[in-house]
């Protein structure tokens, strides 16, 4: 059972998403050859406002509030994938390590108030593993450490929310629009964020894969 939001840890304060370590790190592949060109017009052309974006020969780097970096990466795959080519793409959330290289940690930076992202429905049917870490090294007051406690709660989120399909080794498939797979994946990972200060979530996803043919 996910925490109801109440207010942030940090009375009188507003946490912004640099204070909470908010960011993604994504790649896109595209099967046609023309995939440089896909991508590129993908990338130009989701739009980038209010976000940190920084592409290297690996992935973006996308910094921002939460609804912004899922709009963006949601408007980055669905760019690719609209030319109807199997499209695969690999998505990294992260949140609570605002140190970045360092990882310095700030006991009791939470944002108990932190929304999940609404995204626009993409018609693009899309496929996923998933999987979600909450690195709880100390626990909420009065609770020890339990992970497998929050990821429970993220895969029955899930089944409610009707994208779950099944369970496999190390990672539970996801399916549906490809805004709600993203956005399944993203609930997880703001609402353990409720009260976990560093929390990490991984999807593999897939559109148009030719063993869906």
């Amino acid at each position: 059972m996910f925490p109801s939001p109440t207010t942030s840890s940090l009375p009188g304060s507003t946490l912004t998403p640099q204070d909470l370590g908010v960011g993604a790190r994504f790649t896109v592949a595209v099967m046609d050859s023309d995939f440089a060109t896909i991508i590129l017009e993908a990338l130009n052309g989701a739009d980038a406002v209010g976000l940190e974006i920084y592409t290297d020969p690996v992935s973006t780097l996308v910094r921002g509030d939460e609804q912004r970096v899922l709009e963006y990466v949601a408007a980055v795959i669905a760019g690719a994938a609209r030319g109807g080519h199997h499209v695969s793409a690999t998505v990294l959330l992260s949140r609570g390590c605002p140190g970045e290289v360092s990882c310095a940690t700030t006991p009791g930076l939470l944002d108990e108030a932190a929304t999940v992202p609404v995204l626009t429905p993409t018609g693009l049917r899309a496929t996923a593993h998933w999987a979600l870490y909450p690195l709880d090294d100390t626990g909420s007051p009065g609770e020890s450490p339990d992970h497998m406690r929050d990821i429970y709660a993220a895969i029955d989120y899930a089944k409610d929310r009707g994208t779950y399909v099944r369970g496999e080794h190390y990672v539970t498939m996801l399916e549906g629009d490809l805004a709600e797979v993203l956005g399944t994946v993203a609930a997880g990972w703001v609402l353990v964020g409720r009260s976990v200060q560093h929390v990490a979530t991984h999807i593999t996803l897939s559109i148009a894969s030719p063993t869906e043919v």
